[in-house]
C-alpha cells in the first residue's frame, strides 16, 4: 500500500484484514507515511493526512505525534485545514497537554472572526477541553458573545460559558447578567443553553440563585408555551414538543423552588394545570372509559381557567362523542359546548350538529339548548344563526325548551334583510315535515306574518318557487286537521289564516291586522314591555252615579264600525231596556253573519271541541298521586300523558318517572315539565310517553316513582294492566 492512498482506501484496507496482526501491519505502514509527510515543509496533504490519523485513533492505537500538527492546521487560514485542526484538538489533547497552552492565542483570534462557523469552531472546542488558565484568559471574549445577535453563536457560547463555570466557579457572576437576557430568546437552542447555564450557576452560589428566583415566572410561561404549543416539526418528539427543554426547565424549577416559599407558590398553580391539562389529553386517549370519563371531568373544571390549554385537545374530546357509553358521551357534550368560541364555532358545530342527530334521545335536550346557547353568544351571521337553530328543530325539534319557539321568532323579526329568505325555507321544511311542532309553530307564523313575500316567489337566496294562495291555505289546514298537531300549534295556524286574510284577499280590510313591529327581547324576569318588579296596580272599578248613564251612545257606535271592518252588520247594536243602567244587552242580527267570509278561506273546516281523554289514578300513596290519559294517535301509536301532585305539607324534590313496556312495544319518554312538587298541590309534573305497538300484543306498563322528601329517598312500583278507556286493572 502506497503512502499516499485516501481515506477510504485505507479504511478498507484495514477492514479487510483477517487477523489483528495484519490489522496492525497496516496501520504501522500508514502511521510511517503520516510522520513522514508531517516531516515535510510544504505539505499540501495535512488535513487528509491528519483525518488518517485520527481514524486510526478512533481504533485505539497511538496517535500522539499528531498534536503538534494540530495546532499549526489551527492557526492556518484555511477553514478545511482549521476544520480538522479543532477536531484533532479535541480528539489528541487535553488540558494536561503542554501543547494545548500553544492554542489559546489562535482561538482567541478565532472569537473575533467575521466568519460565525470559525467562531463555532473556537466555542467548540474550549468548551471542550479548555484549562483552568485557558478559561480566564478568554471568558470575556465568550461573555461578549453572550450577547451578540446571532443566534447560532449565542447558544454555542451558552455552552462554553458553562465549562468555563465549571472549571473556575468564580467566573460565574461575570455571566449571569447575560444569562439571564437570554430567556427573552425564541430559539429553543439558545434557551437550551441559558437553562443550563443559569442552572450551573445557581448550584454553585447561593447569592446567585436568589437573583435567579424572578425568573421564575418567565421560565414558567416558557414551560407553559411549549406545552400548550401545537405541532412543531422543528422540536417535536414523539408528539412532545421539545422534551429536552422542557426537562431542563423542570430541574431548573426545583432548584429555584427548594426551600422557598414564594418561589413555589409562583409556580406550582400554573405549572400544575399546564401539566395536568396535558396528562389529562393523553388520559383521553386510553381505553380504559372510566379513566377518560374521569379525564373530561377534570378538564371540565380547568376549561374556565385555562381554556386555551384545553383547546390543544379539542380533537379527542369530540372524537369522545362518538363513544359507545352513555356517560362518557355526556360529559363529553358538555366540555365540547364549553370549548366553543368565536374562533371554532362553525367547525365545532358541524360536529355538535352531527352528533344531535345520532345521539341518544336523553341527550338531545342537553345538546340543543347547548347548541343554542353557543350560536346565539357566537353566531357569525344572523343568516347562519336562523339556519343552524332551523337545523336543531329538524332533527330534535320535540326536545327543546319551550322557550325556542319566541327566541326564534324574535330573531326572524329583527333580521329584516332575511324574511323573504326565511319564509321560503320554513314553508318548504313544513311541506316535507310537521311532526316537529316547535318547527312547526315558527313556520305558521312566518307564513302569517310574510306570507305576501312567499307569494311574490321573489327569492335571491334561494331556488324560486312559485307557491299559490291555494297551497299556503292547503299547507295551514294540514296543520290544523293533523291528530300531531298539539292545541298550540293549531292556535299558531289559525292565527296565520286570519293574517292571511288580510294580505292575499280583499275580503276584510287590512286595517284589522297589521304586521307586527320588532321584538324586544326581554330578559329574565320581565314581560313584554314592563318589568315583574313593578309594582302592578289593581284596576279599580268605576262607580256610577245613580241617574247617570252607562255608557255614552258613542261606543256603541264604534262598535259597529268594529264589526263593519268583519263585513258589517245590518242593524245597529241597541242598549237592551231591561238590563237598566247596571248591564248593556247587545242584540246583533245574524240573518247574514260576516264571520262566515272568513272561515270560508278554510274550505268549509268544521273544527268540534275534542272530548277531554279519560284519567285515572294509577297510584296513591303518602300523599303522592299519578294520574293517567291517553291518546290514540294512530293504530298502533298511544301517547300516554302522566300526571303527578303531592297533597303533603313539605315539597318533593328529585321526582322522575321511569317506564318499562313488552319488548315488542317501542317507548319514547318526553322530557317532563319539572322535578319537583310543591306542597298542597300548588303545581303538578306532567310526562308524556310515547308508545307504538305495531305487533298490537297486549299492552302493560310498569312504572318506577322516585323521589325525596324531607331528606328522605322513596321509591315505589306500579304496574298498568289496561288503559283509560277499557277496564283498568292497576296493581
Amino acid at each position: 500500500m502506497s503512502p499516499s492512498v485516501p481515506l477510504q482506501e485505507m479504511i478498507r484496507a484495514i477492514r479487510s484484514a483477517r487477523t489483528q496482526c495484519e490489522e496492525r501491519g497496516v496501520i504501522q505502514r500508514e502511521c510511517a507515511a503520516i510522520r513522514a509527510q508531517f516531516r515535510q515543509a510544504d505539505n499540501g496533504g495535512r488535513s487528509h493526512n491528519l483525518a488518517k490519523l485520527l481514524y486510526v485513533h478512533m481504533l485505539g492505537y497511538p496517535a500522539h505525534f499528531g498534536q503538534m500538527e494540530c495546532v499549526r492546521m489551527i492557526a492556518s487560514p484555511r477553514y478545511s485545514e482549521k476544520r480538522v485542526g479543532y477536531l484533532g484538538a479535541m480528539m489528541l489533547l487535553d488540558e494536561k497537554q503542554d501543547a494545548s497552552l500553544l492554542i489559546t492565542n489562535s482561538i482567541k483570534n478565532d472569537l473575533s472572526h467575521s466568519s460565525q462557523y470559525v467562531q463555532s469552531l473556537a466555542l467548540c472546542t474550549l468548551a471542550c477541553m479548555g484549562s483552568a488558565e485557558m478559561c480566564r484568559d478568554l471568558a470575556p471574549e465568550i461573555d461578549r458573545l453572550l450577547r451578540a445577535s446571532n443566534s447560532y453563536i449565542k447558544k454555542k457560547a451558552a455552552l462554553c460559558a458553562v465549562h468555563i463555570v465549571r472549571k473556575v466557579h468564580d467566573l460565574g457572576e461575570l455571566f449571569a447578567p447575560a444569562a439571564r437576557s437570554l430567556l427573552a430568546e425564541k430559539n429553543h437552542g439558545v434557551l437550551n443553553g441559558a437553562v443550563v447555564l443559569i442552572t450551573e450557576l445557581c448550584e454553585r452560589n447561593p447569592e446567585t440563585l436568589e437573583r435567579f428566583r424572578k425568573t421564575v415566572p418567565d421560565l414558567v410561561q416558557i414551560m407553559k408555551g411549549l406545552v400548550i404549543s401545537g405541532y412543531s416539526p422543528e422540536h417535536d418528539v414523539a408528539g412532545v414538543s421539545d422534551p429536552f427543554l422542557q426537562v431542563r426547565i423542570l430541574r431548573l424549577l426545583r432548584i429555584l423552588g427548594r426551600n422557598n416559599e414564594a418561589a413555589s407558590d409562583a409556580m406550582n398553580d400554573l405549572l400544575a394545570q399546564v401539566l395536568a391539562v396535558n396528562i389529562l389529553g393523553r388520559f383521553l386517549l386510553n381505553n380504559d372509559r372510566n379513566i377518560r370519563y374521569i379525564a373530561m371531568t377534570s378538564l371540565q373544571r380547568i376549561v374556565g381557567t385555562d381554556h386555551t390549554a384545553v383547546q390543544r385537545h379539542r380533537g379527542t374530546i369530540v372524537d369522545c362523542l362518538k363513544d359507545h357509553d352513555a356517560s362518557v358521551k355526556r360529559r363529553a357534550l358538555e366540555l365540547s359546548l364549553s370549548l366553543v368560541s368565536a374562533s371554532n364555532i362553525r367547525s365545532m358545530m358541524k360536529e355538535l350538529l352531527l352528533f344531535l342527530s345520532s345521539c341518544p334521545p336523553e341527550l338531545r335536550g342537553n345538546a340543543a339548548s347547548g347548541i343554542f346557547n353557543a350560536a346565539e353568544r357566537y353566531a357569525p351571521s344572523q343568516r347562519w344563526h336562523i339556519d343552524t337553530i332551523l337545523h336543531v328543530l329538524t332533527t330534535a325539534g320535540g326536545d327543546v325548551r319551550d322557550e325556542t319557539v319566541p327566541n326564534l321568532i324574535q330573531l326572524i323579526t329583527n333580521a329584516s334583510e332575511l324574511h323573504c329568505y326565511t319564509v321560503h325555507k320554513l314553508y318548504r321544511a313544513v311541506l316535507t315535515d310537521i311532526s316537529q311542532q316547535p318547527l312547526v309553530q315558527v313556520a305558521c307564523w312566518c307564513i302569517g306574518e310574510y306570507g305576501d313575500l312567499l307569494l311574490r316567489g321573489e327569492c335571491q337566496d334561494t331556488e324560486p318557487v312559485q307557491v299559490t294562495e291555494d297551497d299556503v291555505l292547503d299547507a295551514l289546514e294540514t296543520v290544523l286537521q293533523s291528530h300531531m298537531s298539539s292545541p298550540a300549534t293549531r292556535g299558531f295556524a289559525l292565527t296565520a289564516t286570519m293574517k292571511l286574510s288580510t294580505r292575499i284577499t280583499d275580503n276584510v280590510e287590512a286595517a284589522v291586522l297589521e304586521r307586527m313591529p320588532v321584538i324586544e327581547k326581554n330578559s329574565p324576569g320581565h314581560t313584554n314591555g314592563e318589568s315583574t318588579g313593578d309594582t302592578v296596580k289593581e284596576i279599580q272599578p268605576t262607580k256610577v252615579k245613580q241617574g247617570e248613564p252607562l255608557l255614552p251612545q258613542q261606543p256603541a257606535n264604534q262598535v259597529c264600525d268594529l264589526l263593519d271592518l268583519l263585513g258589517g252588520s245590518e242593524e245597529p247594536l241597541q242598549p237592551s231596556p231591561g238590563q237598566g243602567s247596571t248591564a248593556l244587552g247587545l242584540s246583533i242580527n245574524t240573518v247574514n253573519p260576516a264571520g262566515g267570509d272568513l272561515l270560508d278561506l278554510l274550505g268549509g273546516l268544521e273544527l268540534t271541541p275534542a272530548a277531554p281523554a279519560p284519567t285515572v289514578t294509577v297510584y296513591e300513596k303518602s300523599g303522592v298521586t299519578l294520574t293517567l290519559s291517553c291518546e290514540k294517535q294512530s293504530d298502533s301509536g298511544l301517547t300516554v300523558t302522566l300526571t303527578a301532585s303531592n297533597s303533603t305539607d313539605s315539597d318533593i324534590s328529585n321526582f322522575t318517572l321511569q317506564a318499562a313496556v313488552p319488548k315488542s312495544v317501542q317507548l319514547h319518554m318526553k322530557a317532563p315539565s319539572g322535578d319537583s312538587l310543591p306542597a298542597r298541590g300548588t303545581a303538578k309534573v306532567t310526562q308524556m310517553v310515547v308508545l307504538n305497538n305495531p305487533n298490537k300484543v297486549n299492552l302493560k306498563m310498569r312504572i318506577r316513582i322516585s323521589y325525596t322528601n324531607q331528606g328522605s329517598s322513596f321509591q315505589d312500583t306500579v304496574q298498568v294492566d289496561s288503559f283509560p278507556g277499557l277496564n283498568a286493572a292497576v296493581h
